[in-house]
């Protein structure tokens, strides 16, 4: 398999996962949504509905592949995603974490 594929669906994984063990709960219309754009490499969960009166979208993660590193753009959690993509066969010369300015990354 080749690397992209490979790190397409260990993003895939890792939110499916996260969403089943984090996941919607009887008690609010927001409801938790996986968006996967596989032509792009663009990856998303994201959360949207309503909590009372008011309307609630956002990610709680999202994820590129950008020249063959996974980039990770938004982590709203405490998740240790980068140990959890390591894990699962990711180099960590092939994680950067987006969110973070490029001066701080160095």
């Amino acid at each position: 398999m080749d690397k992209i594929k490979h790190y397409q669906e260990v993003i895939l994984d890792f939110l499916h996962r996260y969403n089943s063990e984090t996941g919607n709960t009887t008690t609010t219309a927001v409801e938790r949504r996986v968006l996967a754009d596989k032509e792009h490499n663009s990856f998303q969960l994201l959360s949207v509905g309503w909590k009372g009166k008011h309307f609630i979208f956002g990610p709680i993660f999202h994820f590129d592949i950008i020249d063959g590193k996974i980039w990770i753009q938004c982590n709203n959690t405490e998740r240790e995603v980068v140990d959890e993509l390591m894990a699962n066969g990711v180099d960590r010369n092939d994680i950067v974490l987006g969110f973070v300015s490029p001066n701080a990354r160095r």
